[in-house]
C-alpha cells in the first residue's frame, strides 16, 4: 500500500519558535523534498505575507519531478460570497495545482471563535471547497480540531467533513490540532468517521503529548492514506509529527510504500539539511537520523555489535543514511578501542589497546571527553602507536585585549611557530572578534604558506563547559571545537584552567587532524 507524505515544514514548521526560512531556503527545501519523493509540499499561507507570495511565484520556475506544491488557506469569511473572498482569491493567485483549505470542526470554535451559527459554518466549508474545485483546483480539506470536535459533538463533526466531501474535496485530513489525543482515540474516531465518507482520509498530528509519530502510524493502520507533518518535527508549541520518523517507520517497520521506495535512504541527509537551513542545532538523540541513534559506548555493547550488529541495533543505520559510531570514554572496554582503531590499520595488539584505553581514562580524569571529539581521539591513537609527528611546534603565543572609551574591545593574537621539524619559524599577528577568533586567525596565517589546504577549513561551532565548578574562577574548562571542510566535519577537545590554553589545544588538534586527513594518514570520517 502506498501512503502519501504531505510536508508542511515551510508553513506549519515555520511557526515554530526561532524558525525563520528565507525565500531561498524554502526553494532549496522544496527541491530536496521533490528529489526524495515527497508527494505534496505545502509552501505557505496564501496571501498572508510577502515572502510566501514571492515563494509561490518563484517555485513555478522549479522543474519538480514528483512533488505537487500546495497553497494553504482558510474557508471564506462569514457573510461573503466565495468568489469575493480575499483569502480564496489569494489561493487561486498562487497558481498551485492543489489547495489545502482548513475549516472548523469543533462547534465550540464555530460559535465562540468564529462567531457564526453551525449552519453558516457548513456553508462556509461547502462554498469554499466548491469554488476552488470549480476553478480547476485539487482541494485537500484539513478538518481543524477534528478529534476534539468529534468528542464534543460527533454528529456535527461528521456534517462538516461531509460538506467538504460533497463540494468536491479529494481527501479529508483529520487534524489533532491541540495535540492532545492518544493513539486509541485516533483509531476509534477515524474508523467511525470513515464509514460516513466516500473519499479517503488523512492525518495531521501535533506533538503536545509526545505521541505525534505514534498517532500518525496508528492512523495509517486505521486506513489513513496521507500523513501530514514536518521535517524533524519542527512547529508551533511542541512541534508537529516528525515526517523523518514517520517515513522510516512506515517503510522499514510496516512495509508501506513511501518516497518512491528510494528516499528513505536519504533521511539523515534531509534531516541535517533542514536543521542547517533553519539554523537549529541537531538533536543528537533523534530517532533514526541523530548522531547518537547508532552510537555505542558500553564495552559489552560494542563487543556484541562487532560480532552481530543487530544484537544492539534495531535496523542497519545505512537504511536511513546514518552510520554506526563507537564512543570512547572511561566506560569503554577493549572492544571499543579495537573498533575505533580499525581505520588506523593497526594490528589488534593487546598491549597497544590497553595503552590507548589507559590514556583515555587518565585524560578523562583530567576533564577530557572523547565521545564528541573523535578527531582528538584519532590523534591520541597516533601518539600511543608512535606514528605521530607534529606538523608544527609552538614556540609561544600571546593574546591581548584592549578597550578605549566606549568602543568595542580590540583583540590581537601573536603566534610564533616552528614548522615541521627543520622548517622555518613563523611569527604572525592577527586581530579577531574575540580571543579565540584572533588566535585561530593568527595560527592559520602562520601555517597557510606551508599548508595551503587549510584555506578550505573553517570553524563550525565552539563550546565551553566548566568541569569542576566548585573551584570557582580557577576551575578547569573543556573547550570543544567543531571544524569542517568541503568533505568532512570533525570535533576536537582541549582542557585547561585557562580558557585560552584550552582553546589553543583544541585548535591545534583541529588543524593537525585536517593535515593528517588530507595526507591520508587518518581516514576522513571525523565525527
Amino acid at each position: 500500500m502506498t501512503v502519501q507524505l504531505y510536508d508542511t515544514t515551510l508553513r506549519d514548521g515555520s511557526q515554530g519558535e526561532g524558525v525563520n526560512f528565507s525565500i531561498q531556503d524554502k526553494l532549496l527545501i522544496t527541491k530536496m523534498l521533490d528529489d526524495l519523493g515527497f508527494d505534496l509540499i505545502e509552501g505557505g499561507f496564501a496571501g498572508s505575507n510577502e515572502k510566501d507570495t514571492e515563494y509561490f511565484q518563484q517555485v513555478q520556475d522549479l522543474e519538480l519531478k514528483h512533488s505537487t506544491v500546495c497553497s494553504f488557506g482558510m474557508t471564506r469569511r462569514k457573510g461573503v460570497v466565495a468568489k469575493d473572498d480575499t483569502g480564496l482569491q489569494a489561493l487561486l493567485n498562487t497558481n498551485t495545482k492543489a489547495c489545502t483549505v482548513v475549516g472548523k470542526t469543533w462547534d465550540l470554535h464555530v460559535t465562540e471563535v468564529l462567531g457564526v451559527d453551525l449552519d453558516e459554518n457548513l456553508a462556509m466549508i461547502a462554498d469554499s471547497v466548491g469554488y476552488l474545485v470549480s476553478e480547476g483546483r485539487r482541494v485537500i480539506y484539513d478538518a481543524e480540531h477534528f478529534f476534539d470536535g468529534y468528542a464534543a459533538n460527533p454528529e456535527y463533526a461528521v456534517k462538516t467533513v461531509q460538506a467538504a466531501q460533497n463540494a468536491g474535496a479529494e481527501i479529508i485530513v483529520a487534524c489533532d490540532t491541540n495535540g492532545g489525543s492518544l493513539p486509541e482515540r485516533i483509531v476509534e474516531t477515524l474508523q467511525a468517521v470513515a464509514k460516513e465518507l466516500t473519499i479517503p482520509m488523512g492525518i495531521h498530528c501535533h506533538n503536545d503529548c509526545d505521541v505525534g509519530v505514534a498517532n500518525s502510524l496508528a492512523a495509517v493502520d486505521a486506513g489513513a492514506v496521507q500523513v501530514q507533518g514536518t521535517i524533524n518535527g519542527i512547529g508551533e508549541r511542541c512541534g508537529n509529527a516528525d515526517l523523518i520518523s514517520i517515513a522510516a517507520n512506515l517503510a522499514i517497520k510496516k512495509g508501506y510504500n513511501v518516497l518512491n521506495g528510494q528516499g528513505v535512504a536519504h533521511l539523515t541527509e534531509l534531516s541535517r539539511y533542514v536543521y542547517e537551513l533553519a539554523n537549529m542545532n541537531f538533536r543528537s538523540n533523534q530517532a533514526f537520523v541523530g548522531r547518537s541513534a547508532f552510537a555505542h559506548k558500553g564495552g559489552m555493547h560494542v563487543h556484541a555489535v562487532n560480532r552481530i550488529a543487530r544484537s544492539y541495533e534495531h535496523i542497519e543505520p545505512e537504511r536511513v543514511g546514518n552510520e554506526r559510531r563507537v564512543l570512547v570514554s572511561e566506560l569503554s572496554g577493549r572492544s571499543n578501542i579495537v573498533a575505533k582503531t580499525t581505520k588506523h590499520k593497526l594490528d589488534e595488539d593487546p598491549t597497544l589497546m590497553k595503552k590507548i584505553l589507559d590514556r583515555v581514562v587518565d585524560l578523562e580524569n583530567e576533564g577530557y571527553q572523547f565521545e564528541a571529539s573523535e578527531a582528538s581521539f584519532d590523534l591520541l591513537v597516533k601518539k600511543c602507536a608512535g606514528t605521530y609527528e607534529p606538523k608544527f611546534q609552538r614556540i609561544h603565543y600571546r593574546v591581548n585585549v584592549e578597550t578605549a572609551g566606549q568602543t568595542d574591545p580590540l583583540t590581537e593574537a601573536t603566534v610564533k611557530l616552528k614548522i615541521d621539524g627543520d622548517g622555518p619559524i613563523r611569527h604572525e599577528v592577527a586581530e579577531g572578534d574575540g580571543p579565540v577568533n584572533a588566535l585561530d586567525t593568527a595560527l592559520r596565517k602562520a601555517l597557510l604558506e606551508t599548508y595551503p589546504n587549510l584555506e578550505s577549513m573553517h570553524l563550525v561551532d565552539y563550546k565551553v563547559r566548566v568541569i569542576n565548578s566548585t573551584e570557582g574562577t580557577a576551575a578547569r574548562v573543556r573547550v570543544v571545537i567543531e571544524s569542517a571542510d568541503q568533505h568532512h566535519v570533525w570535533s576536537t577537545v582541549g582542557v585547561s584552567e585557562n580558557i585560552i590554553e584550552a582553546s589553543w589545544l583544541a585548535l591545534v588538534d583541529a588543524v593537525e587532524y585536517k593535515l593528517f586527513k588530507d595526507e591520508g594518514e587518518i581516514a576522513g570520517s571525523g565525527d
